[in-house]
């Protein structure tokens, strides 16, 4: 989420939108480029940037994302509806379709802070009001759906009610906190940058929307510090069922 001052446009939801904005925007009036009558310029040639494709980051499964695909597969958890796993400790994020067919993974860059759970209130402030601590990604499962951020701006709303979305990296991200770069790196340390929004590759958020779009889905976000059992309570019924002797 970045700091940005335009609140929130309508939603397509039945609720009030939250005084904080999720961090996308519009690009600053520095990114214009302005003509002058009577001269000409040569063009500058354009920096080359880093594709999604790039990535030196190899996403994995860890056992703990496996043990969540498990359970919604096998349970139908996600009742018929595509679904995401975000893995926080290793920045990672698996998509699904409704019949639990893996379509895809990607790094991504969540909140500063680590902590699963959101500070009471934090969805009616203001960006420059929310301290280091704050800039959490809840974990858990959440119901998501698209609807209209700041600038009009179409996101992945996670978590509505505490202004959590998944979202490429928005065009206004200061370029002193290396979005692209960190999501890129080889390593998940540095993955650690957003107010608690989901920041996900723009070529991969283009293969989420079209499933999400219509119905939404299930985001299943694992903790940092809790036990995996208590964010998913059913997974201790899933436990006891593996481990029966028959």
């Amino acid at each position: 989420m970045i700091n940005v001052l335009l609140a929130l446009a309508g939603l397509a939801l039945t609720v009030p939108a939250p005084a904080r904005a999720a961090e996308v925007g519009r690009p600053s009036k520095s990114q214009v480029s302005k003509s002058q009558p009577g001269k000409s310029r040569p063009a500058k040639p354009k920096p080359t940037q880093p594709k999604d494709t790039d990535a030196a980051f190899e996403v994995t499964q860890s056992a703990a994302a496996t043990r969540v695909a498990d359970w919604v597969a096998a349970s139908g958890d996600n009742g018929s509806l595509p679904y995401i796993i975000v893995d926080k400790p290793n920045a990672s994020l698996f998509l699904f379709d409704a019949t639990g067919e893996a379509l895809g993974k990607a790094p991504v860059l969540i909140g500063v802070a680590v902590g699963d759970d959101a500070t009471p209130g934090i969805g009616s402030k203001n960006l420059a009001e929310i301290g280091p601590a704050e800039k959490t990604t809840p974990a858990g499962r959440f119901l998501a759906k698209y609807g209209l951020a700041a600038g009009k701006q179409k996101v992945l709303w996670v978590d509505y009610a505490t202004s959590v979305a998944l979202h490429p990296i928005p065009p206004g991200a200061s370029k002193k906190e290396h979005r692209r770069q960190r999501m890129l790196s080889p390593t998940s340390d540095d993955n650690r940058i957003t107010f608690g929004c989901i920041n996900v590759p723009d070529a991969f958020y283009k293969r989420v929307r079209p499933l999400f779009q219509k119905k939404g889905g299930y985001v299943y976000i694992l903790p940092d510090t809790k036990p995996i059992e208590t964010v998913f309570p059913s997974l201790l019924a899933q436990t006891v069922t593996n481990g029966a002797t028959r």
